[in-house]
């Protein structure tokens, strides 16, 4: 494999967790509602994963798991801020220190403090027949694992959900004008809610991807703001699926770049750059992206009038 096609292989895996992210981050923020517990989720999701295909040998188990941490974190935060309609950034920063706490504990709880990295098998890539043999591409597309695969279906199909069905409608409709889907007879409390814990599964699951799909270890500091990065995707992809692809692809590159440089050895510049230079495109894009189709009610709990 060249080095061309390796890169573009760790484009699409690399990429894989980012667009997870931020594609939940899309459909709950099309709701009103900014997930900032979504780097704390990552942590669980990796967390759940890792324990729960370690201990039960099964990376199917451990994938539940993973999604099950990530509801459990997402119905803790939705409780507080669309129900109990408190401030959603304030609650989100301390579910994220909270899970950082939790993870490095439950992990000692569970295993001590091993001398060695405790290690599962991670995912399989699933080579498609004849399409991953078309050279440059074909790796990069069609010799990924399930997770690349099933992120990468998730973009045309959420598209679809969220331009061109009712319920795509009203998500928007509840971010937009929140007054005229109550009025309409529709529960704008429980769409955000259910919204919020659709986007903590697809969060969860993306923790799991590090920890059992890519890596097949856990540590605390494996998401290092991968989360956050997400998060910011979704900005920078104005809410939309295929921005949001194009976003992780370009974050996921920046990603395989630092990989492959530290890899090979080139001393030229310091490494140091290449391990912060997905963060530093963070910085970069949210600086330069000049026009953002905000969600009206992005942020803001909905208080209904009480007649």
């Amino acid at each position: 494999m060249n080095i061309i096609t390796g890169l573009l292989v760790s484009t699409f895996r690399l990429s894989t967790p980012l667009l997870l992210g931020a594609l939940g981050e899309v459909f709950v923020e099309r709701t009103g509602v900014m997930n900032i517990a979504i780097e704390g989720i990552f942590l669980m999701g990796a967390w759940g994963g890792f324990v729960g295909a370690y201990l039960s040998g099964s990376l199917f188990v451990g994938f539940l798991l993973a999604i099950a941490m990530g509801v459990t974190f997402g119905a803790i935060y939705g409780l507080i801020t669309v129900k109990l309609k408190q401030h959603q950034i304030v609650t989100g920063v301390a579910l994220n220190i909270l899970a950082l706490g939790l993870g490095l504990f439950l992990y000692r709880v569970l295993f001590g403090v091993p001398l060695l990295p405790l290690t599962v098998s991670p995912l399989n890539d699933i080579p498609i027949p004849l399409l991953s043999r078309i050279p440059v591409i074909g790796p990069a597309l069609f010799r990924q694992n399930i997770l690349t695969y099933l992120a990468m279906l998730l973009v045309p199909v959420g598209y679809w959900v969220l331009f061109r069905t009712r319920l795509g409608l009203t998500l928007r409709s509840v971010g937009e004008n929140p007054e005229a889907v109550d009025a309409a007879g529709i529960n704008v409390e429980r769409v955000r809610f259910l919204a919020v814990l659709a986007s903590s599964a697809l969060s969860g699951l993306a923790g799991a991807f590090f920890s059992i799909g890519y890596l097949g270890l856990y540590t605390n500091d494996m998401i290092g703001g991968r989360g956050w990065i997400a998060f910011a995707i979704c900005f920078l992809g104005n809410w939309n699926p295929v921005g949001v692809l194009i976003g992780a692809l370009v974050f996921g590159l920046a990603d395989a770049l630092s990989v492959t440089f530290l890899t090979s050895g080139f001393k030229a510049i310091p490494h140091e750059f290449f391990i912060a230079l997905p963060y530093i495109l963070t910085i970069i894009a949210t600086v330069v992206r000049k026009k953002l189709n905000v969600p009206a009610m992005l942020g803001k709990p909905y208080v209904k009038e009480r007649s």
